[in-house]
Order: structure tokens, then C-alpha cells, then sequence
């Protein structure tokens, strides 16, 4: 493994999530929600403290294996040390259905058992506070060590000798051991039988959960492993769904690209709504359009992305206490994008409601009201469809009428018509296909360049962008459009390398990129299949998902050279790719019978 390469595995429980490395050490992890201080920072480097970490280290270890179990959120380690012996760590944040709700603390699980030999470790928890400036206060007593943080007190329950844990002394294992890391509060029942309960109905509630999916027939196992990760990027408490668990991994080495991701962003969410619906998971539709109903307002107006609690402002600011992504500062927290100005997000978020209104398994009794707060927010998409904005790519330095931002806003009330029709009113119907036809011919005005032959990024631009990928998957134009077939192959002319594609090649505000954004490549699989090069979109879907870390994740970029991630991570973008065009590519199951 590289040093602190992303080869990391994620549990998590729609309250907090962890990153785990191949050795079984917590490397990233916020609480007391996926925003909060990062108490496991050692992904990020602390300067002034050894820690932000938690390691089962084996004494003389020589290797180690890792896996999920099958259809779950839960990780298990293997450890071998140089004298036969070996342990298994099974990790785990607690998730389970019980009282009507779902029990999801701010709580980490982990059992060591013996597989081998006599094995040695040492237990070595070491939080820190304050984005790694700070150390806790550590108190103990009989069967447990407490860590006063700033902003919260974590109890590690176990029936591990508590001395050789505070002190980090090896010990001989000889029984399961296990370890219980939550809110300050005494456990009430044994510790293992707590654990093994948490276990148990953790491993049921995500095998139930993969059960419900609508699962394509070929790529399965990385289908449902994709599936899982989004299922982990909602905050259960308001609905939120983040763009990522991290902050400021950047996008290649040694470049100031790197921006905080633990964010709600509408369009990366509603990607994410789409991508869960067609595998049939709908109530994460329903839990996100929960929280986008407290964001609407009466005018309309929405910005590019909120905090997970519903938080307007984020502002920016770079943390020193934090060196970076193997020294790769500066370390952000907060995301200046929620003062940009990204048009698109209208449409994304009519899109993430449309199946609402058709899909009738779903128990929705007052369709026509939900249907009147969504009308602001067409209102909005029309009148802003052809004017500048950052774009989907939040360019900083400019602003240029973008074409996608433009199909988007279109999408917003060609879907508001067709929800009219669904509704039965007529002159709502009418009055949305008015306005949408009236864009669409505005937009392939002005979006398309006669010379090239291909649709371009900006209104009265010449330059490519991946996002003209999705003009047919929006339902802009047919997938055989002779202007469609004519872009998907300058993008792949133009923004592929080998196996991959950028964005854009154009220099933006930091420069030219120099890695692949890893949703492009599989828009440009869909689209290829799409337009029927179905073989060669295969083969390529194919040789990408061999680049996914060896637990099946994906971070949000792909350096061309060596295939090594970069990017925030694990990147909802990137797994929703993977979902997108498995279900387009996979033989039907009709096939298997």
C-alpha cells in the first residue's frame, strides 16, 4: 500500500461514518455527524499531535487481508504475525430497526477475535480535538476509558484490560475482545452481549436493506457495494446527502484543488436519488426530499449546496493544525460554493421529485401541494436558464451562460408539464410546455455550434465539457440525434486519455486539471451505450471498474498514469456513475433463466 493511499474501507450508520485502513486503523472519522471535528484525522496529517487514530496493532505482523461481509456495511481485518498466530477485527457502526425508528448513535464497534496461535496486540485510541489541535482529557475506571473533547466526552466500554488500553501495553489474547466507542454513558449489559447483539442485527438490517434492490443481473457484487456506500452518505437525522465523507483529499498531487466535501450539495444528491431509484431504494428519495422541503422557499431561490442541518452559510476557512493529505495542504473547512450561483440545482431538485408523482408503492397524500412548492422553483429555472452562472463544475473565476446549466433549468419545467398532465390540470400543463419548448429551442440555438457540429459547454462557446454527456440521459435530446452522436464522439476525441476522461481541458481558475473526474468516464460509457456502441462501452466499463480500490470504492478522481485515487472520498458522484451504467450495460435477467 502507498502511504496514505486511499485503499481504505468505510462503515458507517447514516449518523457517523469512519475510513478504515487495510491494517484495521482508523484513519478519518467526524463526530458527532459526518460535518463535525474530525476525532480520527490522521488521514489528514495532525502537526502538533501524534494521534487521530485508532489502531489493534499485532505484534510482529507480517500481513494482513480485508473484505466486507457479504451485503453489508460491516468490515472485516485479518492480521498474521511472524509466529503463526492471527486475529480478525470485525468493525461496525450500530444500525437496526427497533421502537418504530432506527437506532443509528454516534457509536463504533469492534471485536478482536483469535484465529490462530497466541497472538499479542496493542490497543492504541488516540482522538483528537479541535481538527487536530488538541488532545483529550482521558479519566478511566473499571471497564472503561473516557475522552473529554471539546465539543463531546466518547466512552470506550470493553472487557479488555482497561490499564494496557490506556497505556498502550500489549497483552495476550486469548477470548474475543471487544470495544465500544459512543457517548459517555454506562453500558447497562455486558459488553460482548452488546456487541454480539449489535452485530447481529447490523449484519441483518444491511442484508434486508440489499434485499429490497432491484439489482441488475451482471456486476452485481460491485452494484450493491456502490449502493451500500450512498446508503452511507445520508444523514438520517434531516436527509441530507453528503458529497463525500472527507475534506481537502485534493484532486492531484501537490495542487491547491481540494475543497470539503461533508456537505449536502442538490445536485450531487439528487444524482444520487436517481441512481437509488432505479435500484428500487426509494425511501431515500423520501428522506431527501424531506430535507429539501425545509430549504424551499416561497420565491424559489436555492443555492448550489447547505450543511446537513439545514445550514445556509459555510464559510471557508483553511485549518493549520492540519498538515494535509500526506502534507498536501491546506486543509479546508466550509465550502465558499454556497455563494455561487449554479443554476442547474432548479432542475435537480424537480428531477428528484418527479417519481413521487408516479410511482404509486409510494404513500404520498397531498401530491397537489407538493406540486405547488415545486412551481417557485420552476419559476426560478425559467428565469434564469440563460444567464451566467459558475456551472456545474463551480468555476470561481467566471461565469458564462453554461449549456448544461441551461438543459437542467429546461428539465425543471419540461418535468413540471408532464407532472401537470399526470395531475390532471390542464392549463398548468399547458403553461410549463410553453415555457420548456420555448427554452429548448433557445438553448439548441445557442448551446449547439453549427461549424463544429457538436453542442459546446457555453452558450456561443466552442469548447467541450463532459456534462453535454448527459443531454440525452435528461431527456434534451434522443440518444440517435445527430448532434448528440457528434458530441459523444468529439468528447471522446477530445477529453479521453486511455481509459479515462477529464472534465475539460480548458485551464480554469487553478490551472489545467491534470486527473480524470471519475463520473465522466461512466457518463461516457452510458452515453456510448446509448447511442449503440454497446460492445465497446462494455469493454470499457469493464477495465474501470478494475480500478476501484480493492474494497470496491471509488474516490472522486483517477490519476491517467498509475490509476491512484485522488479526490475526496468515497465520492457519491463516482458510485453513482458505477450504478448508471451497470443497469444500461448488464444483460436482462432473463438471460440467467
Amino acid at each position: 500500500m502507498r502511504p496514505s493511499s486511499l485503499d481504505l474501507g468505510v462503515i458507517g450508520n447514516g449518523t457517523v461514518a469512519a475510513l478504515v485502513d487495510p491494517e484495521g486503523r482508523f484513519v478519518f472519522g467526524c463526530v458527532p455527524a459526518f460535518d463535525g471535528d474530525p476525532t480520527f484525522c490522521s488521514l489528514l496529517s495532525p502537526r502538533h499531535h501524534q494521534g487521530g487514530d485508532w489502531a489493534i496493532e499485532l505484534i510482529d505482523g507480517v500481513d494482513c487481508e480485508q473484505h466486507y461481509l457479504a451485503n453489508t456495511a460491516v468490515l472485516r481485518t485479518v492480521l498474521r504475525d511472524a509466529h503463526g498466530g492471527a486475529i480478525e477485527i470485525v468493525d461496525f457502526a450500530p444500525r437496526w430497526y427497533q421502537f418504530d425508528r432506527f437506532f443509528r448513535p454516534v457509536m463504533f464497534v469492534r471485536r478482536v477475535r483469535v484465529l490462530a496461535g497466541q497472538p499479542r496486540i496493542r490497543v492504541v485510541l488516540r482522538p483528537l480535538g479541535d481538527y487536530g489541535a488538541s488532545e483529550p482529557d482521558v479519566t478511566w475506571g473499571s471497564n472503561h476509558v473516557r475522552y473529554v473533547l471539546p465539543d463531546i466526552t466518547l466512552r470506550l466500554t470493553t472487557d479488555a484490560p482497561v490499564r494496557m488500553i490506556r497505556e498502550g501495553v500489549p497483552f495476550v489474547v486469548r477470548e474475543d475482545v471487544h470495544l465500544v466507542l459512543g457517548p459517555d454513558e454506562s453500558m447497562t449489559e455486558s459488553v460482548g452481549a452488546f456487541a454480539r447483539r449489535a452485530e447481529e442485527l447490523t449484519i441483518t438490517y444491511w442484508r434486508n436493506w440489499v434485499r429490497t434492490l432491484s439489482i441488475p443481473l451482471e456486476w452485481q457484487d460491485a452494484v450493491i457495494r456502490s449502493a451500500i456506500t450512498l446508503k452511507l452518505c445520508q444523514y438520517d437525522e434531516t436527509g441530507a446527502i453528503i458529497a463525500a465523507m472527507t475534506t481537502s483529499i485534493p484532486e492531484a498531487p501537490h495542487t491547491v484543488r481540494n475543497w470539503d466535501y461533508r456537505y449536502c450539495w442538490l445536485r450531487d444528491a439528487a444524482f444520487v436519488v436517481r441512481a437509488l431509484n432505479r435500484l428500487g431504494a426509494t425511501r431515500t428519495m423520501e428522506e431527501y426530499l424531506r430535507y429539501v422541503s425545509n430549504l424551499t422557499t416561497p420565491d424559489g431561490l436555492l443555492q448550489p449546496l447547505y450543511g446537513i442541518g439545514f445550514e445556509r452559510e459555510l464559510a471557508e476557512d483553511e485549518v493549520e493544525s492540519l498538515a494535509g493529505y500526506r502534507g498536501m495542504g491546506p486543509v479546508r473547512r466550509g465550502n465558499l460554493a454556497w455563494l455561487q450561483h449554479q443554476h442547474d440545482v432548479y432542475g435537480s431538485v424537480v428531477l428528484a421529485s418527479t417519481q413521487l408523482f408516479f410511482d404509486l408503492r409510494l404513500n404520498q397524500p397531498d401530491l397537489l401541494s407538493l406540486f405547488a412548492r415545486l412551481e417557485p422553483v420552476g419559476e426560478r429555472a425559467f428565469e434564469l436558464y440563460d444567464r451566467p452562472d459558475a456551472g456545474l463544475w463551480e468555476f470561481r473565476g467566471r461565469a458564462e451562460t453554461h449549456t448544461y446549466s441551461a438543459v437542467m433549468c429546461w428539465a425543471a419545467c419540461d418535468r413540471l408539464a408532464k407532472i401537470a398532465v399526470h395531475l390532471g390540470l390542464g392549463d398548468r400543463a399547458q403553461y410549463w410546455r410553453e415555457r420548456a419548448d420555448a427554452m429548448h429551442e433557445r438553448i439548441c440555438a445557442e448551446g449547439f455550434d453549427t461549424e463544429r457540429g457538436h453542442f459546446v459547454d457555453a452558450f456561443g462557446g466552442h469548447r467541450l465539457d463532459a456534462s453535454l454527456l448527459l443531454l440525452a440521459d435528461t431527456g434534451f435530446v434522443e440518444p440517435h440525434d445527430p448532434r448528440y452522436v457528434a458530441t459523444v464522439d468529439a468528447i471522446g476525441r477530445d477529453l479521453r486519455r486511455g481509459d479515462a476522461l477529464f472534465r475539460y481541458v480548458a485551464p480554469d481558475d487553478f490551472g489545467v486539471p491534470e486527473t480524470s473526474f471519475t463520473i465522466c468516464t461512466f457518463w461516457y460509457i452510458d452515453a456510448l451505450a446509448s447511442i449503440g456502441r454497446c460492445d465497446e462501452a462494455r469493454e470499457l466499463f469493464e477495465r474501470v471498474l478494475a480500478k476501484r480500490n480493492p474494497l470496491g470504492l471509488l474516490s472522486e478522481d483517477l490519476a491517467f498514469e498509475d490509476n491512484e485515487h485522488w479526490g475526496n472520498f468515497p465520492q457519491t458522484y463516482s458510485h453513482v456513475g458505477l450504478i448508471t451504467a451497470a443497469m444500461r450495460l448488464s444483460r436482462p435477467w432473463q438471460d440467467a433463466t
